[in-house]
């Protein structure tokens, strides 16, 4: 990858719902998010993520997130897969972007990066990314 994006992300929403329970208590969890990227990378994410809570508390997830706004002084959108996980109240993901999903000056996005959340704090991503074609 030839470049890297940093910056901070703001969570505006986050709306969560139980789909399977055990004993009272969630199994598997649907959570739709909206987000604000300020830094290098500026926009607004939506976001619908899968948890799966453990017994310890801690969790995995999956999730799909589209972003409008702009990567390196070029606007468009594009999709992130988040690959993650929650622990001890911090939330990491490992993140691609999905070949093809750009659009407008983002066509030909490709990277790959990783988010962290600690409690009380906006989250720190990383995204190194290069654009391939024109």
């Amino acid at each position: 990858m030839n470049e890297r994006a940093l910056s901070t992300l703001e969570l505006e929403t986050w709306r969560e719902q139980a789909c399977h329970e055990i004993d009272g208590q969630a199994v598997l969890a649907r959570a739709s998010a909206t987000q604000h990227f300020r830094g290098d990378i500026e926009g607004t994410g939506q976001l619908e993520v899968l948890l799966t809570y453990h017994p310890d508390g801690s969790a995995s997830s999956v999730g799909l997130e589209r972003v409008v706004g702009r990567v390196g002084g070029r606007a468009g959108s594009f999709v992130l897969e988040h690959t993650g996980s929650v622990e001890d109240g911090v939330s990491k993901a490992n993140l691609a972007v999905v070949p093809g999903s750009g659009t407008q000056d983002l066509g030909g996005l490709r990277g790959r990066g990783w988010v962290v959340r600690r409690p009380g704090r906006s989250a720190a991503l990383t995204l190194e990314y290069e654009f391939l074609g024109p």
